[in-house]
């Protein structure tokens, strides 16, 4: 369907849809998920694959890096509730499984900072889930004995097909009830601390006009977006509101092209923003 890509949709295709997640755990997925398989999904050749995974992993670094050069931001990633030897997993969809996610740099942020702490961040975001589809991996979340579950999820829950759509994915009322049961089973089976980051606004008109996202009639409202975010706040555990961070429509240089999927910019502001709420909760606990 999609054939000669531009370097710029081969690289948003690759950012933000890792097929070796989806398909790892079959029989033999390992050796056969290669580089040069991965590659030519994508439409490229080996070398600009590797060209495009090296360059998210170059801007991650230097992302963190200019962050840690703020003595304020690098106190606050000291004073993470990260214990030393623990595990983080960043639980949520494609926002979060992007190779420049919020999850990427806080990983890089401890690695750089508290290198001795070996705090291993698992990034268990899957492009795609929706609240429904995610508590069908979250056994697999419990058997990496997370001390933190971060969690972001609810985007893809508003979902809507059609020129004029008549139902999201998931309704409003299944999605409380799927934040529920997220985090009852979290509560039953580990003894992790807990986190929500709510989904982000978006641009609408940017959504339907790109390039993929219009082609199958997809389209995320800002008032469908805005419900979800309200369940999200009204959780008992300690909540990463991301509206006042993004602005409502989001700021444009924030977002992707496709006026969906934060930029480099916006991932950097998640990450800041996660990261200044988990210190300050940090502080007032101690």
């Amino acid at each position: 369907m999609f054939r000669d890509l531009t370097r710029d949709q081969s690289a948003w295709w690759i950012q933000l849809t890792h097929p070796e997640k989806m398909l790892g755990a079959l029989p033999g997925a390992g050796e056969a998920l290669s580089t040069s398989f991965l590659a030519r999904v994508f439409g490229v050749d080996v070398d600009m694959c590797t060209a495009i995974r090296s360059g998210f992993r170059q801007n991650v670094d230097k992302t963190a890096r200019d962050l840690l050069a703020d003595p304020a931001l690098a106190d606050a990633v000291d004073r993470l509730p990260f214990a030393p030897g623990s595990t983080v997993v960043a639980f949520g969809d494609s926002i979060t499984d992007d190779y420049q996610s919020w999850a990427e740099i806080l990983r890089r942020l401890l690695e750089l900072r508290r290198p001795h702490d070996c705090i291993r961040v698992v990034n268990a975001g899957v492009s795609g889930d929706t609240t429904t589809t995610a508590m069908a991996r979250l056994v697999d979340v419990e058997r990496e004995k997370p001390s933190h579950v971060i969690c972001m999820l609810g985007t893809n829950d508003a979902r809507v097909h059609r020129q004029v759509p008549t139902k999201c994915l998931v309704s409003i009322e299944e999605t409380q009830r799927n934040l529920a049961a997220l985090r009852d089973f979290a509560r039953a089976r580990t003894s992790a601390g807990w986190t929500w980051i709510t989904p982000p606004p978006t641009i609408e008109h940017l959504i339907q006009s790109h390039w993929y996202l219009s082609h199958y009639e997809m389209m995320w409202r800002n008032a469908d977006l805005g419900a979800i975010a309200d369940s999200v706040r009204s959780q008992s555990d300690p909540v990463v509101d991301l509206w006042p961070v993004f602005g409502h429509p989001a700021q444009p240089g924030l977002l992707l092209a496709d006026g969906l999927h934060p930029s480099l910019a916006g991932q950097r502001a998640t990450a800041v923003a996660l990261v200044r709420k988990l210190a300050m909760d940090e502080s007032e606990a101690g």
